[in-house]
């Protein structure tokens, strides 16, 4: 029982780093990144990380008509049944896995009859931050919340057995082939799998069962900053939607930055952290292609405020 860890980025050079050091700290194996037509560099980042067998990259031509995310859980589909890969967690950039208690192998163990594993959001804001410095720790930086997840509100990702389903999109599997595909709480707990027939659905029921977990959770740094928030119209949706949703004031901005409570259970993990970093950083290769992506980082958010007078209020 091998659980992979997916992921669809583009431009995304300045955080990639960090977020695939802390996964293979908690045990994924392999984790993949599919990307699409990057700017930054990112791309040739990830040729590196895969040469030196930190990850599993994947360039992706995105279909007409499909979003980036649907069209790239193609690919990762594809490879887990090539590799014989009983199970699969698809997350985004901004998204950490969280263990309340235990770890991977805990939450393998407790929910190995499940077909997916519903994890709930957990939101953090920008804790204040209007400007990112590039090489910073969003787990160091991002430190307040939500008080936890709410019913009926919060989102959830799926870890999910890959023979169980034909297709995938962001939130959850889709197409089930396998009849009443069984759905569980991080903590075991029996959920309804409606959501499994929706194309579109990212919320699992009960919700408040599905929201009262205590083991494991998705931790997500939506905002970040301001100036990195507003930077993702750039690089627009993974899910193809033009709705807005990339302005400081918007309904999913408020929703996603959330200040709340001092959120600090990050911090534990942050000196193994750093040196996993620090450790690839000594290949001269990496850093010079990440300093590549922190210099587009910077370029790109000038050109952002030249293009806008009030960048923080209207986006671009």
């Amino acid at each position: 029982m091998r659980t992979a860890l997916a992921a669809c980025m583009k431009d995304e050079g300045i955080f990639v780093l960090e977020w695939l050091a802390y996964h293979r700290l908690l045990g994924f194996d392999p984790i993949l990144v599919v990307t699409n037509a990057c700017r930054d560099g990112s791309d040739a980042l990830l040729d590196r990380l895969a040469d030196l067998g930190q990850v599993i990259h994947i360039s992706q031509d995105v279909p007409s008509g499909r979003a980036p995310q649907d069209a790239g859980m193609d690919h990762v589909l594809r490879y887990c049944r090539e590799q014989g890969l009983s199970h699969v967690l698809h997350i985004d950039s901004d998204e950490f896995v969280f263990f309340d208690q235990g770890d991977l192998a805990a939450l393998r163990d407790r929910t190995s009859d499940a077909d997916v594993v519903a994890l709930p959001w957990h939101a953090l804001g920008d804790s204040g931050i209007i400007e990112w410095h590039p090489g910073d720790l969003v787990l160091a930086k991002n430190i307040r919340s939500e008080p936890g997840p709410t019913p009926g509100e919060t989102k959830f990702k799926s870890l999910f057995r890959v023979q169980s389903f034909a297709r995938a999109t962001d939130h959850n599997p889709l197409h089930p082939l396998v009849d009443d595909p069984l759905v569980v709480t991080p903590d075991g707990k029996p959920l309804r799998n409606g959501t499994l027939y929706q194309e579109k659905s990212a919320r699992f029921r009960p919700t408040a069962v599905a929201c009262n977990v205590n083991s494991a959770r998705i931790f997500h740094y939506g905002i970040r900053a301001s100036d990195a928030f507003l930077m993702k119209n750039m690089r627009g949706d993974g899910q193809a939607n033009d709705n807005g949703k990339y302005r400081i004031g918007s309904d999913w901005h408020r929703a996603g930055n959330r200040n709340d409570v001092e959120e600090t259970r990050m911090q534990s993990v942050l000196p193994a952290l750093r040196q996993l970093l620090s450790q690839w950083r000594e290949d001269p290769v990496v850093a010079r292609l990440e300093r590549r992506c922190q210099d587009w980082f910077r370029e790109t958010r000038d050109q952002m405020y030249a293009l806008d007078h009030a960048p923080y209020e209207t986006g671009i």
